[in-house]
């Protein structure tokens, strides 16, 4: 009787447990088992694998086989295991002797031919491998994906002769090298905000919000550049942290979705269209994915005709945009995923799209803006109405103020409060908006005052506070002067509208 160990990784969120395959052979009728909660595809494994071993000119124990997934209560899906079951096999009849196995993970879906085929959620995998110094076979379509986890060591591999070969000393397969990601900064073709004429106010709104990683509103009729602003949000954004890059890289792992390794870092863009369900926008099913607000992390989420989204569907980003996590539980399983999203949202002022055009009456126009909830639009921190652009706006030919020119204004904010605080201001706690938005006599009287007459709740006057902690910093001023606090009180154009509407 043979029994032989070897380890891979299970996917559960962003996380990747340690699965350990035990492979036991045993006298008795020829069979093969599988156990460890395996779902029907790691179970149609014993064909591929038994097809794979054949094909490849190994031997296939005629014996009792049977291979444990340990844990044994963690759900196991996909054919990410066969690889790991394969080697089990060789080893345990003999046709494998490596002592340092035991420091290798493998990884791979195999053909019946014997080739290895790439496999989703890689890159978690990848970095808790790396935290054991463990070495990991990897398939050859997943090279690129794997090359964006540093100091991993790794080997590519295309077929499970290779393996073989670098596990008895025959051939040794080199190691993947370290390709270092230098393009931190790659803009589309046709993106700049110097494309965007006029909007200046809606330009300085969005470039407080890259700072500060606060929500936007734009409220506006069609065509004066709301989607347009929103796509070239990201432009003017610092390039995402290495730690940040690769947590997003892991998200877009799971769906099977390709990075590319030129611009890897910088911030995505997610723009569902509203008929969109809770389930896409958040995530779930039963065997849980991550949903847009999840492919938004570190990024931007764009909601162009916010109305239109069901009620539900909106509530439901209530907590994940307190939180920057959504936790999706099902019967089977809980699975966390990360969600710290910038929101920009936009809508018309009205179902018919002006609220000045008289086509609607202010009740129609209540009940039109009444479809998004009071406690979602508490969440946005700057809110701003676009106004129509004008002819001469329209026809002129002035430059306009480079995406490139923005974002080193906004770098330059960003490195003053991460040295001050160590994140950006939208993320600051209450006990840290105390310690790091301290307010003079003068100015926090105003505050006071403007806070009963705009009735303004808890959370939308700590948010005031923060929007003038980022302001003060592209100013420059080390406290927050009254200025600054009547530029961030001054964004609140959705609520004026309202009272404006029932006044």
């Amino acid at each position: 009787m043979s029994l032989a160990k070897t380890y891979t990784r299970a996917q559960v969120g962003i996380n990747a447990p340690l699965v350990t395959v035990e492979v036991h052979l045993s006298n008795g009728l020829p069979a093969f088992n599988i156990v460890g909660l395996p779902e029907t595809s790691v179970k149609e494994s014993k064909e591929r694998v038994r097809c794979a071993l054949s094909n490849s000119h190994f031997l296939f124990p005629e014996q009792r086989i049977t291979v444990n997934l340990a844990p044994a209560d963690l759900p196991k899906q996909g054919g990410r295991y066969d690889l790991a079951i394969a080697i089990g096999i060789l080893v345990a009849s003999g046709q494998i002797q490596n002592p340092e196995i035991q420091q290798c993970e493998f990884y791979g879906e195999l053909a019946l031919n014997g080739e290895i085929r790439e496999i989703t959620a890689l890159v978690p995998a990848l970095i808790a491998a790396t935290n054991l110094h463990h070495c990991c076979y990897i398939p050859k379509p997943n090279e690129m994906m794997a090359r964006l986890v540093s100091m991993s060591r790794r080997k590519v591999v295309t077929c499970l002769r290779e393996v073989w070969a670098d596990l008895c000393g025959q051939q040794a397969l080199p190691w993947d090298e370290e390709t270092p990601c230098s393009a931190v900064f790659t803009l589309e073709a046709n993106t700049d905000m110097n494309d965007v004429k006029g909007q200046g106010a809606a330009k300085r709104v969005l470039e407080i919000a890259a700072t500060g990683g606060h929500n936007v509103l734009f409220l506006g009729p069609p065509g004066t550049g709301k989607s347009m602003l929103a796509q070239r949000m990201p432009t003017i954004m610092p390039a995402m942290e290495m730690q940040q890059a690769l947590e997003t890289a892991s998200v877009y792992s799971i769906i099977g979705k390709e990075i590319n390794p030129d611009n890897w870092r910088q911030r995505p863009f997610r723009a569902p269209h509203h008929t969109c369900s809770a389930v896409a926008l958040v995530g779930g099913s039963s065997n849980p994915k991550p949903g847009e607000i999840s492919l938004a992390h570190n990024g931007i989420l764009f909601l162009d005709e916010l109305p239109e989204y069901e009620r539900k569907v909106l509530d439901s980003l209530r907590e994940p945009m307190e939180t920057g996590m959504v936790s999706i539980s099902r019967a089977a399983q809980q699975v966390d995923f990360p969600a710290r999203f910038q929101l920009i949202a936009a809508l018309n002022p009205s179902p018919t799209g002006s609220h000045t055009d008289k086509r609607a009456t202010p009740e129609q126009i209540l009940k039109y803006l009444s479809k998004v909830s009071g406690p979602f639009v508490d969440r946005i921190d700057l809110q701003i109405e676009l106004p129509r652009l004008s002819t001469t706006e329209l026809q002129s030919t002035a430059s306009e103020e480079s995406s490139e020119t923005i974002r080193l204004r906004v770098e330059r904010a960003c490195c003053l409060a991460l040295q001050r605080q160590g994140k950006v201001n939208a993320q600051l706690s209450s006990k840290e908006i105390d310690r790091y938005c301290r307010l003079s006599e003068s100015v926090a009287a105003f505050l006071a005052k403007a806070t009963d007459k705009l009735h303004l709740s808890p959370r939308s006057y700590h948010r005031v506070i923060k929007v003038s902690r980022t302001i003060a910093d592209l100013s420059g001023n080390e406290e927050i002067t009254l200025n600054d606090l009547k530029e961030a009180l001054s964004y609140r154009a959705f609520e004026r509208l309202l009272a404006q509407l029932t006044g």
